[in-house]
Order: structure tokens, then C-alpha cells, then sequence
């Protein structure tokens, strides 16, 4: 007999080994608004199937947490696969990436026609069919060898790529009924716990829509992103450029010693784009109703501060004079910042900057007037005043970065001809496989925890333990005027996560294994493995990366 110490009783129970964690939760008692649909067992993320052989901790999950959502979430997308596949053969489903709430995917069709909504119709009551029938996923480990031979009889030729250079022996991949697939991580025990999800038609692809994380009762709302559905198709764009559609392509392009071609295409693709946003600042700043302030916003870890660096320089190249600062040195004093609830400081609250103190310099700088700004200190947590005067001319242009520097709040009393927003993000364009996406926020993730390492800041689990309300922050503060913006700008690139892993490895295994945040630690950790690392030396001096690894 082992012994099960449930969390979420805070009871002991005795099991026969080899017991799932499935056939244990009817003999724990707790309130379950959801359905559970994955657990973890001594901090690391497992499928209900699993066995337990061990005395053990377990955590029992339903989908408002992280873990149960990204197995619900790919369950879901093998139940599309899968209908699909009934379907329409000769027809290949592309998982491309998380927007407006859901998941959007490709169909790529043998004539190259768009899929049609009836086609779309057919595919999601062919789902409901399946969830119907309640049919187990079933996991298969098998040597890697033996995966890679079904996969490509299949004809799932970014799966054998991914195989192929992941350097595992052994792997798991899932069936569903006839139909097998791959997946990175654990599925739900059966369809018939896939009760809240839609299909619908969408620019000419698929969006698979998925339940609220706050009230999973019911779909997620739906957000039409026209702007960052445009950032990410041109980053697909780039992709094909260099021949490049998912995590095998880029290991096997590092692997025949293509890794420092394909980081100078990147750094050369994204100069490019700086190069057009200050083409097109000139532009305006030169028209009947000239651009006098430029506002640039995004998510922690992002890179703005870097991004406005490398604007500036092709600022002055079109004849312009950046003047720059960034909202952090409008922090009110430490003793004024709001709080949370539990009594920490709301570092990422609106009113943690003096937006009026704010605003009144902007407008005296555009006027002409010449403005000595304040510098925050982060160890007194005070603002200083050190001399640093600031002063427009006619051919200037103010450069205001940080994290509110969107929120309309801001510069309301600013003219809006006057005003050009640039929106700072991390569209992930590649994902593992065809049908298993990269999370959106990962990469930053991974940037932050690297970086705060690095400067001694925060170790790894302080920066993973905090993640989520730095992720709320942003959700609040920061995504919704993202559409808002004038131009978004990609800070990702293709051999980012080869090049983190070299660096994040060695930090995420600092995380001891009996804190909360080991669970994270090691999901990133197995996330990493499947990419060929990389050496940081391939990186240029200027390129964004370096402002997190150096």
C-alpha cells in the first residue's frame, strides 16, 4: 500500500500501487465546481491516467488553473485533428497560434482553396459527434524510433523532424480510436470531458474557441485583433522566406550549421521593420498635422527599452531629433505606490505613475519649453531630481516609453494628430509541431527569469512565482490598447528559445522540487529540451536578446 497526501483536502489516503490518479479522486472530498481534469503530483503536471507507485503529494486541478487549461486545450485540439482527419484526409490542419481568445488554425487544402464554412460546420458536429461518445485518449510510450516510422507513414513529416532532434529514447505520443498523434504533454482521460469549446470560420482559416479561465461554464470572449493578426501573418511571411514552418525546421537548420544565417535574417528582418516605422514617423512628423510624440507600450519583457534605442538611431538617420524617457521615472514615491489586497505593492497599477506630473512636462516640452524630468531611484524608491533637462526643437520627437505610455489617460490633453503608438510584442510565429502551439507568453517568460538571474534581482522561483500577477497586470493595463496601437512591432524571433535555453537551463534547475514553483520550472524545462541550443556568440552586439542575457 502507498500513502497519498491530497492538497486539496489536506487527508491522507492508502492506495494499492499502481492506482491512477483517476481511480483515486472519488476517495477525496472537496468542493469541485469543474471538472478535474489533470493533477500534479509532487509539483510536477500529470495526466489523470497516470499511475502512482510511490507515496506522493497530489494536487487535484480543474481548468482554472494553468495545468488544467493547456491539457483541456490539447485535448481539444487532437478532438479537431482528428475530426478533420475523418473528414477530409487529403487535408492538413495547421494549430497556428493563440488570438482574440481562441486558437487559430490553418487548412491547407491539395487545390489551395480556403476551407468554406459548411466544411467548417461538418468538422465541429463531427467533434460534438465524438465528445458524445465519451472515447478515451489512450498514451502509448514507445521508442522514439518506432514514433518517428508511424508519424511518417502518416505523412506528419514536422513531427518527425521534431523527433528526430529532440534527442529523446523514449516518447508518448496518443490515440483516438484509429487516429494517433503527439503531444508534448498530458491529454484528458476522455472526449467527454471536452463539454465547453466552438469552431468557427475565420479569415480564411479556423478559430477553435475555448472556455473562460475565469468561468469556464462558458466560452471566452471573443476579441476581434485584426492589427495582431496582421503582425503574425507577416512574421509567417518571414518564415517562408527562410523555409522555416516549426521547432524541426529550426533544429535541423542549427544542426547543418545554418544557426548564425538564420539569427542575421531575423536581426535583418526586424532592422527592416524599425527602418519602415521611422520612415513612416518622418513621413507624418513632416505632414499638415506633424507626429510630435511617439508613444511606445508593451508587455514586461518585450523589449522597449531596447526597441526604442534602435529607433532612435533610424530616427536620426531620417533627419529627426529622438528626445527619449520612459515612464518609470513618474513612479510616485514608494510610500504612495497602491497595493494589493494582502498588503504588497501594485507595481503595475496606472496610478503608481503621476500621470498629471506626466503629462503637464510633455506638454511644456512640446511647447518648447525647456524641462528638467526626474530619475527614479529603485533603492530609495524616491524620485531625484540630477540635471537631466530635456528640450524639443523643430525637428524633434519625443520618445515616451513604458508600460502606460498607451493608456489614452496618459496624454489625453495631447492632440491626437499629434500622437503615433507603437505596441511592442512577442508573436510567437512557429510552434513545435503542426498541431502543438507554443504559449504566447512563454518566450518573456523565459526572457524575465534569464534576466532577473542574471542581475541578481529575483531568482527563478521568485520571478515564476510572481509571473501571474505580472500576467493579470498586463490582461488589465496593458493588452487592451494593443489594437489601439498604430503599428505593432514583433521582439521574437525564430532561434530565440535555442538561444535561452543555454542560458535558461541552468537557472530553472535552481528551483528546489518541493516549492509551488518547481511545477513551472519543470514544464519549462521539458518545453526547452526540444530545441537545439544555440550560443549566444551567434547574436550581433545590438541584437534585442542580449538586453536579457548579458
Amino acid at each position: 500500500m502507498l500513502k497519498i497526501f491530497c492538497k486539496n483536502t489536506g487527508t491522507f489516503q492508502e492506495f494499492q500501487e499502481g492506482t491512477t490518479l483517476l481511480e483515486m479522486l472519488p476517495a477525496f472530498e472537496f468542493d469541485r465546481p469543474y471538472d478535474i481534469l489533470s493533477a500534479k503530483v509532487n509539483n510536477v503536471s500529470e495526466g489523470l491516467k497516470f499511475r502512482v507507485f510511490n507515496n506522493r503529494d497530489v494536487e487535484f486541478l480543474d481548468f482554472r488553473s494553468y495545468s488544467g487549461r493547456n491539457v483541456y486545450c490539447r485535448s481539444l485540439s487532437f478532438l479537431l485533428c482528428k475530426a478533420a482527419r475523418d473528414l477530409f484526409p487529403d487535408y492538413k490542419i495547421v494549430l497556428r497560434r493563440p488570438i482574440s481568445k481562441g486558437y487559430y488554425c490553418n487548412v491547407d487544402k491539395p487545390d489551395g482553396s480556403e476551407v468554406t464554412p459548411e466544411e467548417t460546420a461538418q468538422i465541429r458536429e463531427h467533434m460534438q459527434e465524438l465528445v458524445a461518445k465519451d472515447i478515451p485518449f489512450r498514451r502509448h510510450e514507445v521508442q522514439t524510433s518506432e514514433a518517428i516510422r508511424i508519424f511518417k507513414k502518416l505523412g506528419y513529416e514536422d513531427k518527425v523532424k521534431l523527433l528526430r532532434t529532440c534527442g529523446d529514447v523514449y516518447i508518448t505520443y496518443y490515440t483516438l480510436q484509429d487516429t494517433a498523434d503527439y503531444y508534448y504533454d498530458a491529454l484528458v482521460p476522455s472526449t467527454g470531458l471536452l463539454k465547453v469549446w466552438d469552431l468557427l470560420p475565420y479569415r480564411g482559416g479556423m478559430l477553435l474557441r475555448v472556455p473562460d479561465r475565469h468561468a469556464p461554464e462558458g466560452l471566452a470572449p471573443f476579441f476581434e485583433q485584426p492589427k495582431t493578426f496582421g503582425i503574425f501573418t507577416e512574421m509567417l511571411r518571414w518564415n517562408r522566406i527562410m523555409g522555416l514552418g516549426n521547432v524541426g525546421d529550426v533544429n535541423c537548420a542549427c544542426l547543418s550549421g545554418k544557426a548564425s544565417d538564420m539569427i542575421q535574417i531575423s536581426e535583418a528582418l526586424q532592422e527592416k521593420k524599425i527602418v519602415q516605422i521611422a520612415e513612416e514617423i518622418e513621413r507624418r512628423h513632416q505632414g499638415e498635422n506633424p507626429v510630435r510624440i511617439v508613444l511606445i507600450t508593451g508587455p514586461t519583457s518585450s523589449g522597449k527599452s531596447t526597441f526604442c534605442k534602435r529607433l532612435s538611431i533610424q530616427l536620426m538617420a531620417c533627419g529627426l531629433h529622438p528626445v527619449s524617457f520612459s515612464t518609470d521615472d513618474y513612479f510616485v514615491n514608494r510610500l504612495d505606490t497602491p497595493k494589493f489586497p494582502d498588503g504588497s505593492y501594485d507595481f503595475d497599477n496606472f496610478e503608481t505613475v503621476d500621470h498629471d506630473y506626466l503629462q503637464e512636462d510633455v506638454l511644456q516640452l512640446l511647447a518648447g519649453e525647456e524641462v528638467e524630468v526626474p530619475e527614479y531611484n529603485f533603492v530609495t524608491g524616491k524620485r531625484e531630481f540630477n540635471g537631466k533637462k530635456l528640450q524639443l526643437d523643430e525637428r524633434s520627437v519625443l520618445l515616451v516609453e513604458g508600460i502606460h505610455a498607451l493608456n489614452p489617460l496618459l496624454t489625453n490633453l495631447v492632440p491626437e494628430s499629434a500622437k503615433f503608438r507603437i505596441f511592442i510584442n512577442t508573436v510567437t510565429s512557429i510552434s513545435l509541431d503542426d498541431h502543438n502551439c507554443i504559449p504566447t507568453s512563454d518566450n518573456r517568460l523565459l526572457r524575465r527569469i534569464v534576466r532577473d538571474f542574471n542581475k541578481g534581482a529575483y531568482t527563478a522561483r521568485e520571478t515564476i512565482s510572481n509571473w501571474p500577477n505580472v500576467r493579470r497586470a498586463e490582461v488589465k493595463w496593458i493588452y487592451p490598447y494593443q489594437e489601439t496601437a498604430d503599428v505593432i512591432f514583433n521582439s521574437a524571433y525564430l532561434a530565440e528559445f535555442a538561444v535561452l535555453r543555454t542560458h535558461a537551463e541552468r537557472i530553472l534547475a535552481t528551483v528546489p522540487k518541493n516549492c509551488a514553483e518547481y511545477s513551472e520550472a519543470h514544464r519549462l524545462l521539458m518545453f526547452l529540451h526540444y530545441f537545439v541550443p544555440v550560443s549566444d556568440k551567434e547574436l550581433p552586439p545590438t541584437s534585442l536578446i542580449r538586453s536579457f542575457i548579458d
